[in-house]
């Protein structure tokens, strides 16, 4: 391998270490996966940090990489049945502290996917908050991470600083 190569594929993993910040809003540890190799649908997922004194909501999120990017969660049916749901109302992240998006819980979700999620691969995908706007974040696909990598535990709902879960 040349140096270069050494030097590029080196800064790539720094740039995955670190957060992507936004007027106060920290992401921390995107990853995206599909369900399977022909899937039409694929998740990503993230801790959402808010390092300001006023309260925030991740409203929507967009992206080229499907025909449709909602919000969802999951929610247990009448009969035990964990089924997924969009959440039009988007998520609190509240003032001094977070919300994890993690596998069966909160999730960005992208519906009729235009290309495959190839592990090692990355997407670019914007998130719309109510107060700090619009930041683009680069997420990789990562089709071999363990759910309980990174602390995004459980059910997905994890609110870091004490505020109430929605």
């Amino acid at each position: 391998m040349s140096l270069k190569t050494t030097l590029f594929a080196g800064a790539a993993a720094l740039s995955f270490a670190l957060p992507a910040f936004a007027d106060g809003i920290m992401i921390h540890d995107p990853y995206a996966r599909a369900s399977a190799a022909m899937s039409q649908s694929g998740a990503a997922f993230m801790e959402i940090l808010n390092e300001t004194d006023t309260d925030d909501r991740l409203i929507a999120a967009r992206s080229d990489v499907a025909q449709r990017v909602e919000l969802h969660t999951h929610v247990e049916d009448d009969n035990g049945v964990m089924r997924m749901m969009e959440v039009e109302e988007g998520f609190a992240i509240p003032a001094g502290g977070g919300h994890a998006l993690a596998r069966g819980g909160d999730h960005v979700m992208f519906l009729g996917l235009n290309q495959g999620f190839e592990h090692g691969d990355e997407i670019e995908v914007t998130l719309i908050f109510e107060e700090a706007g619009e930041m683009t974040v680069t997420i990789p696909i990562d089709l071999e991470r363990n759910p309980m990598r990174g602390g995004a535990m459980g059910n997905g709902h994890g609110n870091m600083g004490g505020a109430a879960s929605d």
